[in-house]
């Protein structure tokens, strides 16, 4: 009888914090899934911090599965966190000069917090007055495969009147990964098989100023990827009536995938129809949408969704599913 108990008490307590009965499916819990109460995050690894300027240091670490949000810590006072679907953060106000200790720790669903990581330490460089002076642009950037899911990039060094303090590696327009100013070569990974990527490079002084980009690398990595990992799962599609026309109603689970899904591009009838984009937030759970699709009812369409990924590139479609404009109604 005891062991009942407390095992009525943890599953009350976890749908408390889930809101309601009816978010279970969504919300999960974890005795069921993972056995037992579940553990607590493990401590962040591969944590890593450079400088990027005089007033800020670049922190990176590798993604832990099941965290939801990432405190980070300067010594032993936290200086800000970001959601479970990030794995690096700019801290910046920092004093010039100045070295710093850093360490990560991942946070679960029920607040609890994990243990730190190994402290890692970065030293902002000296300030500069009135430095306006952007680095010369990193020059013959080059790329090649190190497996299936990482890329080797090179480039020659930048120029700079006061010196260069890091490079930023960006994938679009998305800063995905920085080193310090004295390397001009570095790994990336946790991309996927047989995929295309385009990559470029940004010199950045003491001062903050920035160098134009770099000549973009293009490359694939081997093997091959069908995309199920990466489609969107349980899609669904209805349609409903208003103001005398007719709207597709999709919902749908997120990919389960390391870092934020933002983006998804809606295909109907064997063309792309719409993108979705959130601006902040993006559901984790269960997304929906709804659009437009005409007045005439008995149309029947197909429709299917992707995602964006974090790495830049599209994943798999999702089931296609069909719908007719007025059915049942």
């Amino acid at each position: 009888m005891r062991s009942r108990s407390t095992a009525l008490t943890s599953l009350l307590r976890h749908l408390a914090l889930c809101g309601a009965l009816v978010l279970v499916a969504s919300c999960g819990w974890a005795g069921a899934e993972e056995g037992g109460g579940g553990a607590v995050p493990g401590a962040p690894t591969g944590v890593t911090a450079a400088a990027g300027s005089a007033t800020s240091v670049h922190v990176m670490w590798n993604v832990i599965a099941g965290a939801e949000a990432y405190e980070v810590f300067r010594g032993t006072t936290k200086v800000t966190e970001v959601p479970g679907s990030k794995h690096m953060v700019d801290v910046t106000r920092l004093r010039p000069s100045t070295q710093y200790a850093f360490s990560v720790r991942a946070r679960d669903a029920a607040g609890r917090l994990g243990p730190p990581s190994r402290p890692v330490r970065a030293r902002t460089p000296a300030a500069v007055a009135d430095d306006r002076s952007a680095p010369t642009r990193p020059a013959e950037p080059e790329g090649r495969a190190a497996g299936s899911r990482a890329v080797r990039l090179s480039w020659s060094a930048s120029a700079d009147d006061r010196g260069v303090v890091s490079y930023d590696i960006h994938q679009g327009d998305t800063k995905i990964h920085s080193v310090g100013g004295g390397h001009t070569a570095t790994v990336l990974t946790g991309l996927r098989p047989g995929t295309h990527y385009a990559f470029t490079v940004r010199a950045r002084d003491a001062a903050g100023n920035v160098s134009p980009v770099s000549p973009t690398v293009r490359l694939t990595t081997p093997g091959t990827d069908d995309g199920r990992a990466t489609a969107p799962t349980g899609f669904r599609a209805t349609s409903h009536r208003e103001d005398g026309a007719y709207h597709v109603d999709l919902s749908w689970v997120p990919p389960r995938v390391d870092g934020e899904v933002a983006e998804y591009q809606i295909q109907l009838d064997g063309r792309p129809a719409t993108s979705l984009v959130y601006g902040g937030g993006a559901p984790r759970d269960r997304a929906a949408y709804s659009f437009y699709v005409g007045r005439k009812p008995g149309v029947t369409h197909r429709v299917r969704i992707r995602a964006m990924l974090p790495d830049g590139t599209w994943g798999g479609f999702s089931a296609e599913r069909a719908v007719t404009t007025g059915a049942g109604r």
